[in-house]
């Protein structure tokens, strides 16, 4: 191996992950734990060992990729999207999951995928595939997968498997009695543990902050969601409710429009003077921009429209939505989190949670405030992530089930 450039020391348990990886592993540590970091010295101490000038292309987040976080890790090493202006004329490509499609074709190369995007089967899988076909890779995630189901890419990407199809039929036994695939169990789980081991590194560190969770109860409409849930009656359409997921949109929105919400939010910018607010949907963040009428506190977003960075000065708001902001960006600028309403997954809240909870964080405590209501709905979505499971529309039929023969309907 050799030494990089610079003052790039990594801890013990970084160097412990680097002697570890190989082509085909995925980096697995928690948020904040240094995986940018750790993958560029794998890269540059060991694939470019035999190939100085190997191409480093990095598949990251958009916004990852807007904020320009992984041209700042490779510049510690010289290594720059400039060729000219890199050591050993070495081109760092760094692009979004979105555009994946666009490297299918680069060989003799490494590829960094950075946050795990691989799962099912779509163009994202696809164009992933092809591109481990003729190219050393790694896949850094602090949540590699819920079910077995999500390793396939991986396990085909490592050559375990021919294909996805092979996988199913010889490990995936599917509930006959459903009209949609379930799966009921796996086949030779012993295998696919060893497998797994094969692949995943982990990143074994001791945090130096402390994670204090607080719920913040707040109240709800009872006789609006009666309306929609005894009576079928969606207020928000004056129409009646004819699908389930229109009732599941109707109950939430019921739920996470009470006043009271953002009531509880002005609270603690009296005692926090930075907060960043992760949201679901549209009509929440119509509610938190009126955060804006605050005196003297600065509002910024991130979602799908708006792109905005962080806010400045010494009172501020950041309005992120969950599937747009919740993975590939850092803040050590404040310590306080607030989950407006909760999200259906587990992974999408612990990747939620990192975002403040960094390596180079000045703060000891970090806050994370859940604001709950005591509705059937938030009771069922909260349960499963304390059990860490996802919220889906089976779970929403056995907590309406269970509402309905609580409450005698």
């Amino acid at each position: 191996m050799k030494n990089p450039p610079g003052k790039n020391k990594l801890f013990p348990y970084q160097l412990d992950a680097v002697n570890q990886l190989k082509t085909g592993s995925i980096l697995c540590g928690g948020v904040g734990s240094g995986k940018s970091i750790t993958s560029v010295y794998y890269y540059y101490v060991v694939e470019c060992n035999d190939n100085p000038s190997k191409d480093l292309y990095i598949i990251t987040t958009a916004k990852k990729r807007d904020t320009l976080d992984w041209e700042r890790e490779c510049a510690k090493f010289a290594l720059a999207t400039d060729r000219d202006s890199s050591i050993n004329g070495v081109q760092v490509k760094v692009d979004s999951w979105n555009n994946i499609k666009k490297y299918v074709d680069v060989d003799n190369a490494f590829f960094i995928f950075d946050e795990q995007r691989v799962v099912g089967s779509g163009a994202w899988v696809k164009s992933f595939i092809k591109v481990t076909k003729k190219n050393n890779w790694i896949l850094l995630s602090a949540t590699p997968g819920d079910t077995w189901m999500d390793y396939i890419p991986v396990f085909v990407a490592n050559n375990f498997y021919k294909n996805r199809t092979q996988f199913i039929r010889r490990h995936v036994v599917y509930n006959s009695f459903v009209r949609f695939p379930k799966v009921e169990r796996f086949l030779e789980e012993g295998r696919l543990n060893r497998l797994k081991r094969r692949v995943i590194v982990m990143m074994k560190y001791e945090k130096k902050t402390m994670s204090i969770y607080k719920t913040l109860w707040v109240d709800y409409d009872k006789e609006k969601l009666k309306l929609v849930t005894q009576k079928r009656w969606n207020p928000f359409t004056d129409k009646p409710i004819k699908q389930i997921s229109e009732l599941f949109v109707a109950v939430r929105k019921v739920v996470n429009s009470d006043p009271t919400r953002l009531d509880i939010i002005k609270e603690l910018l009296e005692k926090h003077r930075k907060i960043i607010i992760f949201y679901n949907f549209n009509y929440e963040l119509e509610i938190l921009r009126t955060l804006k009428e605050l005196p003297n506190v600065n509002v910024a977003e991130w979602n799908g429209h708006k792109h905005q960075l962080l806010p400045e000065g010494e009172s501020w708001v950041y309005l992120v939505q969950y599937l747009s902001g919740s993975h590939g960006w850092n803040c050590i600028e404040t310590n306080v989190i607030v989950f407006y309403s909760l999200n259906y997954s587990y992974r999408i809240m612990t990747q939620a949670a990192g975002r403040i909870d960094r390596m180079n964080t000045p703060f000891a405590n970090l806050y994370y405030y859940r604001i709950v209501s005591l509705s059937w709905i938030d009771s069922a979505i909260r349960k499963a992530i304390i059990h860490k499971k996802n919220f889906n529309e089976s779970e929403m039929k056995l907590a309406l089930k269970t509402k309905t023969i609580i409450e005698g309907e």
